[in-house]
């Protein structure tokens, strides 16, 4: 089929360009295919380039990269495929070798979208011939995700949960024969390495529609398969105060972050006020546009793994649960919960780092209410809350608005809003603009408060720096003399104590 409505960039056209020259001069036939293709056909920002080949990739990866100035790695040697970066253009190339017929090739693919191929050198020029043997462009056209042969699925599991990536990336629908199968073969996950899962589940939270494919996991039973430590958080009842059992209140906190971390406005009320209250509130902060978009570690993004922790927030909750006069309690679930999702983390090979953010978060995910009970929260207690939390502590300020929404369900008042995101906007400020309160500069060392005092090294010398450390934080010292008289009064006290 020719197809002439399509959108690329001219930069995009110049790689292409380059590139098809390149191949041509090596007497290589080469075609755009997968994702990369789809999204140029479908109208997407194009970042990566997917293209198979008519030859080894490994190799004419030298010829590409010495041509464009990049660098180059097997991405699964046994199978040929090779990545090319190109840090000049921000993009990178996935090369792979053409292994019988084109049309063979795209026969044995996952999802029919993905199953079309197109002749490189076409592409730059405006008009291409789409080759698409599994009706992928009219399945593109009408939004819908199918899979080529319901044979692709056990082939290669990791499918399953990436034919829920490509629903909720593209804002699609599953065809209802390909969600047949993928809840037939849902055990078939057992197969699949945890690094894999992982990836998979981390690029649906990175989407503006996380919660959306935590639903689509569920109800393809691929949720429980991935996170079974989330099933007992199933009709878990909780206080008059949530709208939710444990389980859907996790749900609907992902989905508040999914709101609240989305570039756009709503379109749709009560999203829109809730929106704009947070962001036209917040509007001083500079960072706020990439603070959430940006890489925590490769490859995985500062949302995903906040949009996690609101998943998981709550798993310690069914094993805290008891009654006080009647009304339900979860004393202690926040720490239990860290330890909970420090396991699944571990479990699905994150790495410590990422591991660390997601637990701090969960354990602190109170605090930020707690600060502001009566009052403004104190300096001290800002210094402590970033302290504590470090790397999470921002990330835990919007879990705590986004478990406000949660909680809240359908009910939320914008005047309840309004006031937690006053207090989410105090302490990000104290936290951005006053930073002598979260990181104090230092007055003292721990040579001075030994000769100044007299006492060795060891806990209490320790205990004695940090009391410093708060007292300048909440503004009580400012100079080496008033650090040491703090100290030795504490000392004062404790002896006569």
């Amino acid at each position: 089929m020719q197809v002439q409505d399509y959108r690329l960039e001219a930069p995009f056209r110049a790689i292409l360009s380059e590139l098809a020259a390149v191949l041509a001069v090596q007497r290589v036939n080469a075609w755009a295919t997968g994702g990369f293709l789809r999204d140029v056909l479908f109208g997407r920002e194009v970042k990566d380039l997917d293209i198979t080949i008519e030859a080894d990739p490994l190799k004419l990866g030298p010829d590409i990269t010495e041509t464009f100035g990049g660098d180059y790695f097997p991405l699964d040697a046994e199978r040929g495929r090779v990545r090319v970066l190109l840090p000049a253009h921000h993009v990178h190339l996935d090369l792979m070798p053409l292994a019988g017929s084109m049309e063979d090739d795209l026969q044995s693919r996952d999802f029919t979208i993905d199953a079309m191929a197109a002749p490189l050198n076409e592409l730059a020029s405006g008009s291409i011939r789409v080759i698409d043997p599994t009706g992928g462009l009219p399945d593109l056209h009408d939004r819908i995700v199918r899979h080529v042969s319901e044979k692709a699925l056990p082939d290669d599991p990791l499918r399953l949960l990436r034919g829920v990536r490509l629903a909720v990336l593209l804002n699609f629908a599953i065809e209802p024969k390909t969600s047949e199968a993928i809840q037939r073969h849902a055990g078939l996950l057992a197969r699949v390495a945890m690094e894999r899962q992982r990836d998979e589940l981390v690029q649906i939270l990175r989407t503006p529609r996380g919660a959306a494919g935590l639903r689509l996991m569920d109800d393809l039973g691929l949720l429980d398969r991935v996170l079974p430590e989330l099933a007992v958080t199933r009709g878990v009842e909780q206080p008059k105060e949530h709208y939710w059992d444990v389980f859907k209140h996790c749900l609907a906190v992902v989905e508040a972050l999914d709101m609240m971390l989305c570039e756009d406005e709503p379109e749709t009320e009560p999203a829109r006020s809730l929106w704009n209250e947070l962001w036209g509130r917040l509007d001083w902060w500079e960072g706020r546009q990439q603070y959430f978009v940006t890489e925590f570690v490769p490859n995985t993004h500062r949302c995903s793994l906040t949009k996690l922790a609101g998943l998981l927030h709550d798993i310690g909750k069914p094993e805290t649960k008891s009654f006080d006069n009647g009304r339900i309690r979860f004393r202690g679930h926040a720490d239990a919960g860290a330890e909970i999702a420090t396991r699944v983390m571990q479990r699905l090979r994150f790495s410590a780092r990422e591991t660390a953010l997601v637990s701090g978060m969960i354990e602190a995910h109170m605090r930020p209410v707690q600060m502001a009970q009566q009052q403004a929260p104190s300096r001290k207690a800002v210094y402590r809350f970033f302290r504590d939390t470090g790397e999470a502590g921002i990330d835990t300020l919007f879990l705590s608005l986004a478990d406000h929404l949660g909680t809240m369900g359908p009910r939320v008042r914008l005047d309840d809003w309004r006031r937690h995101v006053a207090v989410i906007d105090y302490v990000l400020r104290m936290r951005l603009e006053e930073r002598v309160i979260v990181e104090p500069p230092k007055l003292v060392d721990g040579d001075d408060l030994m000769s100044a005092l007299g006492i060795p090294p060891g806990p209490l010398l320790g205990e004695l720096l940090e009391l410093v450390r708060e007292a300048q934080a909440a503004g009580e010292v400012t100079t080496r003399e008033e650090a040491i008289a703090v100290a030795r009064r504490e000392m004062s006290g404790a002896s006569t104590g």
